[in-house]
């Protein structure tokens, strides 16, 4: 065997021990520089989050309430009957909610619950939110829209609806609840605990706009919701008013 073979064998695993830890230091550097970047943009993130609710609501054609909390709607109703809006959307409304139910909350705002606002109880998540918002201001031809949700969920829902209606003027009206204080978020463990999740989401979010084209067909909706975004039951088949019309029609005649 000459001489250069045998030195070059015992020379071998050095080299490969040099470079294993190369390739090991690198990919903890690119780790740490990943971690720096989320926790910048988490107080980015965090910082930026209104911890008060506008004075000064301009107006739209229409208004969106994303559920999520009685007093969202509260608000959005408030907003409507200050004429910010001509008629309303509450998108995500659980299926067993009638209209009654809501104006015995708001007993003020019965005539407007009437005539100007529309229950979705379909949406099953943001992204059914802002489905089902797209499909409501295209029937009614609106242009622009005001964004009623809490807070810290506005920066996700502006992005869902930003993608699915990217030709719509969106105006975000953030509601500031009292259980999540977003003003001092770093001191406090309870709101560290609402936002580091919401912030995740948000940037599935905005990644998931990049890689798709349309939320409504987009199987990536599907696997990060866990489910379809939107409920596969027509609209008039959900709600307390179609359960009542499908017993009526159900109940057995008797022969007189």
């Amino acid at each position: 065997m000459a001489p250069s073979d045998s030195a070059a064998r015992r020379t071998n695993p050095a080299a490969r021990f040099a470079l294993l830890r190369l390739v090991g230091v690198a990919v903890v550097a690119l780790v740490g520089v990943c971690a720096l970047l989320l926790a910048a943009g988490y107080i980015r993130f965090a910082s930026a989050i209104d911890a008060k609710e506008p004075t000064a609501t301009p107006r739209t054609d229409a208004i969106v309430v994303v559920t999520g909390g009685a007093q969202r709607i509260g608000d959005a109703i408030g907003l409507l009957g200050a004429d910010r809006g001509a008629r309303l959307l509450i998108s995500g409304v659980n299926e067993k909610t009638s209209r009654e139910e809501l104006a015995k909350l708001n007993p003020a705002a019965r005539d407007l619950l009437a005539c100007c606002v529309d229950l979705d109880y379909r949406a099953r998540n943001t992204i059914g939110n802002a489905i089902e918002a797209r499909r409501w201001i295209r029937q009614h031809g609106f242009r622009s829209l005001l964004v009623v949700t809490s807070n810290y969920h506005m920066p996700r829902t502006l992005a869902e609806f930003a993608h699915a209606m990217p030709s719509v003027t969106l105006i975000p009206h953030p509601v500031v609840t009292d259980h999540v204080d977003t003003s001092g978020w770093w001191s406090h463990w309870a709101t560290v605990k609402v936002l580091a999740p919401e912030y995740v989401k948000y940037l599935v979010a905005r990644l998931r706009s990049l890689v798709e084209r349309d939320p409504e067909t987009s199987r990536l909706s599907i696997i990060i919701g866990g489910r379809k975004p939107v409920s596969a039951k027509p609209a008039e088949l959900i709600g307390p008013a179609a359960e009542k019309r499908s017993r009526l029609i159900d109940r057995p005649r008797h022969e007189g």
